[in-house]
């Protein structure tokens, strides 16, 4: 008997194809140049607010920006991990992904997302120590918490990853090879499976959609004690300060959440609009992040401020 050659009767699929994103033919020059130019600001983005963060002494001893630098940095992995294999479906090019290929984009998928959700309830966390226990913030965090903290995070979204690749892929995959998704994730993937997965929907809708749920809701928490302590200052410069750090912050963070829950708890879902809702948290947020933090986040501005002028001074003596 001839082999498809996607498919093995002795090891199952051997490679999946990515169908991406539905889009009109005559558009497909238009949205390869756009997500390749959301791509290029990205990494450039993320890696200014890293280099800044790094090289300003005021800025990388205080825990608010080492959790900065670190979400700057996790952007730039999650883009390329997602983004550049998104760009190659408005191509010419095959849009087949190897069996391996797959299973790595979704643990790294994974692995990354889950280690931002558990960073932006950080994030949550030290704003509201900082603004609602400013006396003994020095004390509830310091350099040496968050960098525990943030290994936590780290190791915890790499338990995620594992998990969640595991499972999904420990399914035998016999059938149709086409992916109706812009990458390997776990509601698509699993639609191919050739056996009953009620148990790996039920782990993705409490792993994952009632995780970040919960981490939504604490942040969401944080954020309503700070408002409160917030309106309690009684200049309205201060006042104008706290609301735009914590502002900034918020924006990204339903960015993130809400188009993520709407997906994951809906893990059996076949959805159309699934697709375009995963773009936001995937593609939009890691864009977001340096534009917002930048734009709304007086410290940073004055950091590039100074850089800028040290760079100036450097080039003024030569």
């Amino acid at each position: 008997m001839r082999r498809n050659r996607n498919t093995s009767l002795d090891t199952g699929m051997t490679d999946f194809i990515l169908l991406g994103l539905a889009h009109p033919p005559n558009l497909r020059t238009f949205l390869f140049l756009v997500f390749f130019l959301i791509y290029i600001l990205t990494q450039l983005g993320n890696l200014l607010i890293l280099l800044t963060v790094w090289a300003d002494p005021k800025l990388h001893a205080r825990p608010m920006y080492i959790l900065l630098g670190v979400l700057s940095f996790l952007d730039m992995w999650l883009s390329s991990v997602i983004v550049p294999r998104l760009t190659l479906n408005f191509t010419p090019v095959s849009k087949a992904i190897p069996f391996g290929g797959c299973v790595a984009q979704l643990y790294f998928f994974h692995f990354l997302g889950s280690t931002q959700c558990f960073l932006y309830t950080l994030m949550a966390y030290d704003r509201y120590l900082a603004i609602c226990q400013p006396l003994r913030y020095p004390v509830l965090m310091n350099g040496k918490l968050c960098t525990i903290l943030v290994a936590g995070a780290w190791v915890a979204g790499s338990i995620h990853g594992s998990i969640q690749a595991t499972l999904t892929f420990r399914l035998p995959y016999c059938g149709p090879n086409q992916i109706d998704y812009f990458i390997c994730d776990i509601p698509a993937v699993l639609r191919l499976a050739c056996a009953d997965t009620t148990v790996n929907e039920l782990v993705t809708f409490v792993d994952i959609g009632v995780v970040a749920a919960s981490c939504f809701m604490l942040i969401l928490l944080s954020y309503a004690n700070i408002v409160h302590a917030i309106l309690k200052i009684r200049t309205a410069d201060g006042r104008r300060r706290a609301f735009s750090t914590c502002g900034s912050h918020l924006t990204v963070v339903t960015v993130y959440y809400v188009p993520c829950i709407f997906i994951y708890l809906r893990a059996g879902s076949k959805s159309s609009l699934d697709g375009a809702v995963a773009v936001f948290y995937t593609v939009i947020t890691p864009l977001l992040n340096p534009i917002i933090y930048t734009l709304r986040n007086q410290e940073v501005k004055s950091a590039l401020k100074r850089l800028r002028a040290g760079r100036g001074n450097a080039d003024g003596e030569k």
